[in-house]
């Protein structure tokens, strides 16, 4: 979990180590780090997961630590393991929008994401419309209490080759 946004909810980082041990998950590690300096591998990762995030690597937020979302993509490349996958599930913008709602909506084109994470190295391995809610203006803050917990979002799965 990057540093930047832990702080946010009540130890989010805690919670995973805590349930990790419960479950006697020995493989699983759960990071906080600064975007720009992310930690050293200790292991190779098999998976890299963001959940309602992605869109953030395109704020002033992480660009004023001097992060760049392909400098992030490139450090999730090197972590991850030949065949590990890297999984994105954020709120969609209106297509064509690119980066243009991520400060104000909170949301990012797919196909933008998409592009950027290839242009990384990886592969679309899979894509599921599970969250996805076709009623969804796109033109509305996810905080709104007309859409919060209801935003069209989408989930994309990519491995490194």
């Amino acid at each position: 979990m990057p540093a930047e946004v832990a702080h946010f909810k009540n130890d989010p980082v805690g919670l995973i180590r805590t349930l990790a041990k419960e479950l006697s998950r020995e493989n699983v590690e759960a990071t906080s780090a600064d975007l720009v300096a992310m930690p050293e591998i200790t292991q190779p990762a098999d998976v890299m997961w963001l959940h309602l995030f992605y869109h953030d690597l395109h704020t002033a937020l992480i660009q004023k630590k001097g992060a760049t979302a392909a400098d992030f993509n490139r450090a999730v490349y090197k972590r991850l393991k030949p065949g590990g996958s890297y999984v994105i599930v954020d709120h969609a913008a209106a297509t064509g929008s690119g980066t243009s709602d991520t400060r104000s909506l909170h949301r990012i084109d797919p196909a933008f994401v998409r592009e950027e994470v290839e242009a990384a190295g990886f592969v679309l391995d899979a894509e599921s419309t599970v969250l996805a809610n076709k009623d969804d203006p796109h033109s509305i803050k996810v905080f709104d209490p007309a859409i919060k917990g209801e935003t069209d979002r989408f989930a994309f799965r990519f491995v490194k080759p």
